[in-house]
């Protein structure tokens, strides 16, 4: 469904307070892996809703739906990206205005804005503030929960410790190690590692929907080539003609390929979801150089 015909369905419905009639309480994510966040710090009886949670359709092809606006005109809590990654969100909002909802971008709590990166949640350190500022809103929204919700934030901070332990040994192993990608989706796990993120103006046409020039795309074919780089980080969700033409360059001259999504897998939590993809870069760039 088109978004205006969604906002004109929110300018229908009636924002509804939640537990103040009794109901639970309710919290909307733009985003899968942020939901899973508050699913891990809210525990039963919260009720949780993802906008964006399947892993095989492009995030960028989005369109709302009534169903979206029925969730966020009942939320309590609505928890956003931002840096522009989630646009749609924010006239959503403005659509479904009430008085009691607490809204979340984490770019703010990052620092974040249009322009940079929009790919936090690669960032270990981002999402732990995100979880924070999640449990604090919990409590906010029913704090005779206060110490159940604190219990099960410092549960998922020692969650993140075998990841940000597993960053610490692959950069010690790997640090200044080429790479390059299709996209930035890895970018902030790309650097925490301390690689070396080739072809990065490449990148950001693509995530921007423009034309790459003709100079970078011809770089980035000489990398992969003349052997420059170590391993090819793709987007997974969103392969175009272009990214196509990259992966089958580098499969065929020997370069390690990397899959990565935008959206948690199914079945997954965010901590599984980030050491997968951990393991699987560096089996690659365990690997002997072809």
């Amino acid at each position: 469904m088109k978004l205006r015909a969604v906002l004109f369905m929110l300018a229908l419905l009636s924002p509804q307070p939640g537990a103040a009639q009794g109901r639970p309480l309710s919290i909307v994510a733009a985003e899968n892996f942020y939901g899973d966040l508050a699913r891990q710090l809210a525990g039963p009886g919260v009720v949780i809703a993802s906008i964006l949670d399947n892993p095989d359709q492009d995030p960028h092809l989005f369109e709302a739906s009534p169903s979206t606006a029925r969730a966020l005109a009942a939320a309590n809590i609505v928890i956003s990206n931002g840096a522009d990654y989630d646009p749609w969100m924010a006239k959503l909002l403005r659509a479904a205005k009430s008085a009691g909802r607490q809204g979340i971008v984490v770019a703010e709590l990052a620092g974040k804005r249009a322009g940079d990166n929009p790919h936090l949640w690669y960032d270990t350190t981002i999402m732990a503030r995100a979880a924070t500022a999640i449990a604090a809103a919990l409590v906010t929204a029913d704090p005779a929960h206060r110490d159940e919700y604190q219990h099960r934030l410092a549960a998922f901070t020692a969650s993140l410790q075998p990841i940000d332990t597993k960053i610490a040994a692959m950069r010690a192993r790997h640090a200044g190690v080429a790479v390059t990608a299709t996209e930035p989706v890895f970018g902030y796990m790309a650097a925490s590692l301390g690689l070396t993120m080739r072809n990065e103006r490449f990148q950001l046409a693509v995530m921007n929907g423009t034309e790459p020039r003709a100079s970078d795309v011809a770089a980035f074919e000489a990398d992969l080539r003349q052997h420059r780089v170590r391993a090819l980080i793709y987007n997974s969700q969103a392969t175009d003609t272009a990214a196509r033409r990259l992966l089958g360059i580098a499969r065929a001259v020997g370069i390690a390929v990397v899959g990565v999504t935008e959206t948690e897998p199914a079945g997954q939590t965010y901590q599984a979801w980030m050491a997968a993809q951990l393991d699987a870069l560096d089996a690659a760039l365990s690997k002997p150089p072809a």
